[in-house]
């Protein structure tokens, strides 16, 4: 689908993941979810949840798109999911994006954002939504700022997480 290249990172493929990918992406969140603010998330999933999840994106014909060096190492992942149930909501998706650790800054981020989003906008979705955890989380606001993703919104203390209050901030991009 797309390759980039960043400074030690000798170059990576985004294509559309598969099932044989949830053990890579298992590896990629949990660092998140055990040392970050990003998910609110308190356990690491299993690479099985990862496929269930994945399933899940699919059913919707919702894009989930992973980064691979040469090696076939997952650098990264991200996907468009419901924002909610309801069907109303059915042409706006939430955007999740995540970098293995000290791998961020390279281009493995925005070469994956690119990817999910040119697959919403072919799929029919009109909203995306990015809900970034931590109102501190320059990267990924940044990041999405750079794709046309607006500020909409901050939920204040709507997370608890390492025994720290953790604020959402909101960004919205009509497709």
């Amino acid at each position: 689908m797309g390759k980039g290249r960043g400074p030690g990172v000798t170059g990576f493929t985004v294509r559309p993941a598969t099932v044989a990918d949830a053990a890579g992406v298992s590896a990629v969140y949990a660092h998140h979810v055990l040392h970050g603010f990003g998910t609110f998330e308190e356990a690491p999933p299993t690479a099985e949840d990862i496929v269930e999840r994945m399933g899940a994106v699919e059913a919707r014909s919702l894009p989930w798109r992973v980064a691979e060096n040469t090696d076939g190492r997952i650098l990264g992942y991200a996907y468009a999911g419901a924002f909610r149930t309801r069907a109303a909501y059915r042409y706006t998706a939430e955007t999740s994006v995540y970098v293995a650790d000290g791998l961020q800054g390279q281009g493995i981020g925005r070469a994956l954002l690119a990817s999910v989003i040119e697959a919403c906008e072919a799929a029919g979705v009109r909203q995306l939504l990015a809900v970034i955890g931590g109102s501190e989380n320059a990267g990924s606001i940044a990041l999405h700022a750079a794709f046309g993703f607006e500020p909409v919104g901050t939920l204040r203390n709507v997370g608890f997480k390492a025994g720290r209050w953790v604020d959402v901030v909101m960004m919205q991009k009509g497709l």
